[in-house]
């Protein structure tokens, strides 16, 4: 991935939301939000690094994202050791369980794919919510997650748990760039082009798609230990097929693919359903109506929509007389 002039000027554009808005004095629940909001985009920037970098569809990713979570839950709670150790372990248990998927799904490919993902993440949800219910609380979950605690700062003060995350978002979208932007990245772009000439050019596909996905999981754990650290709150729930459901459609909405698309459609995900929830209780379905539409109408998502507007404006004012 190269970045173009657009991906930059997003990005700064991004940067300066999130820097000035605690000092608009936004109020608690914006901020919580916003908190919410910053925690999906790492899980959807990680989804699509599967998804949008390599063009396979995996409805598993609840699963990577779940575990981080109850990583965090158990290693805080259970076993008495700090948010950094919870944090690290939950990065370890994403990826270790995303190269136990890759074992069974890349034997396959398509459809067949997401289907084996959706199988494997349903039997974990399954596990956590029933078999294992004495280890992971079952329906009842784990409750008490504990927050960071470093430098004598309160981050269970929203607006300083805000900070640490917009930090750790930031840090994870340089190395999502670094990566993309290396030779490993451009061998995955090429993949996605022409998965047969990658192969005849002596690449292991195989062997690039399975890193690929360890990463993504290990990125979804990390989300999943942020998230239940502000939830303070762990159940079954983030194991279940619709969290993969959701960030396909966050994913989608926003531009797969494209640098900000998985950020951006996170903030139209989160921005709709707080509108249309308050509007009708059938808020998911015309969700699902939106969704449709910005898939027939804007293919390419709103980044990707936004970008190709800034190509034609940047092209127009070339041939303008000077």
């Amino acid at each position: 991935m190269k970045l173009t002039r657009f991906d930059i000027c997003f990005g700064l554009l991004l940067a300066a939301a999130g820097i000035l808005l605690p000092f608009l004095h936004p109020g608690e629940a914006l901020i919580q939000l916003v908190t919410l909001a910053a925690i999906w985009a790492i899980f959807a920037v990680g989804f699509d690094f599967v998804f949008g970098a390599l063009g396979m569809v995996s409805f598993g990713h609840a699963t990577f994202l779940g575990v981080g979570g109850y990583a965090v839950a158990l290693a805080t709670q259970k076993y008495g050791l700090p948010f950094s150790a919870g944090v690290g372990l939950a990065i370890i248990v994403g990826a270790a369980f995303a190269l136990l998927f890759s074992f069974f799904a890349l034997r396959v490919s398509g459809i067949f794919f997401a289907l084996v993902t959706l199988a494997l993440s349903q039997l974990i949800f399954i596990l956590a919510d029933s078999k294992l219910r004495g280890f992971t609380g079952g329906s009842d979950g784990i409750s008490g997650v504990e927050r960071p605690g470093f430098l004598g700062i309160d981050f269970y003060d929203p607006v300083h748990y805000y900070w640490f995350v917009l930090g750790v978002y930031a840090l994870v979208m340089l190395a999502v760039i670094s990566l993309r932007s290396s030779p490993f990245g451009r061998v995955i772009a090429a993949i996605r082009g022409n998965e047969t000439r990658a192969d005849q050019l002596g690449f292991n596909v195989n062997r690039y798609k399975q890193i690929t996905f360890v990463i993504s999981g290990g990125l979804s754990g990390l989300a999943g230990a942020l998230l239940a650290s502000l939830l303070m709150y762990m159940n079954p729930q983030m194991l279940h097929w619709t969290t993969s459901g959701d960030v396909i459609i966050m994913t989608l909405l926003g531009g797969s693919g494209s640098l900000w698309g998985a950020t951006v459609g996170v903030i139209a995900f989160e921005v709709l359903k707080e509108w249309l929830s308050s509007w009708t209780e059938y808020w998911y379905g015309v969700l699902g109506l939106v969704f449709i539409l910005t898939t027939i109408f804007f293919p390419r998502g709103i980044v990707g929509e936004l970008e190709k507007g800034f190509a034609v404006y940047q092209k127009n004012r070339r041939r303008s007389p000077r």
